[in-house]
């Protein structure tokens, strides 16, 4: 039926915003499942524990990740791919624009997903970097404010070039429950 993404630097709430559109639709009587990247597959635990090393922001290890990310996708097609013939909704807490903005690679990036599925819609949840750190857990050695504010760039270029609609994530948690509401709607059908 549609599948969904949220994007947005680590601490813009997409987790929580995923949780409660999830509700929110089945409570509208849809059918929907969720998806993250990274997965719970061994290449998605194997990502986990790289974004815990130091290096992890290095150039050498971001190219790392944009290719066991896009292995990790690989291995999520099929679970997408399913969902999409039983006409479920497809929410995702990331997708490859999440490698485009972390990685900064995007002709290389597009070309290692060229064979992942694009969301129908993408929601790019965006946060002041300093607020985002201060909701993260800091286990992940690039959740630092130099890091994270290149990439919310990089997340607001690709915003303005693919079309994404942007939610203010400094609101509190509720107005921006709200205003994915009133963006997903009318695409599915229903009124708030």
């Amino acid at each position: 039926m549609m599948y969904v993404c949220l994007e947005g630097i680590d601490g813009s709430g997409k987790s929580t915003q995923l949780k409660m559109l999830w509700k929110w639709l089945e409570e509208y009587g849809f059918e929907v499942i969720s998806v993250f990247e990274p997965t719970d597959s061994p290449v998605g635990r194997l990502i986990r524990e790289m974004l815990k090393d130091s290096t992890a922001s290095g150039p050498d290890s971001q190219r790392t990740l944009g290719l066991l990310f896009a292995a990790d996708r690989m291995m999520l097609m099929e679970k997408i791919l399913e969902a999409e013939s039983k006409n479920q909704i497809i929410i995702s807490d990331r997708s490859f624009y999440s490698s485009i903005a972390y990685q900064d690679d995007e002709k290389w990036i597009l070309e290692i997903n060229k064979h992942i599925k694009k969301p129908d819609l993408v929601i790019l949840l965006d946060v002041e970097t300093q607020s985002a750190l201060s909701r993260c857990d800091g286990k992940d050695h690039f959740e630092n404010q130099a890091f994270l504010e290149k990439v919310r760039k990089n997340y607001l270029k690709l915003a303005q070039k693919n079309n994404f609609l942007v939610v203010n994530a400094n609101n509190g948690v509720k107005k921006v429950h709200e205003d994915i509401k009133t963006i997903i709607s009318p695409r599915i059908g229903r009124c708030i």
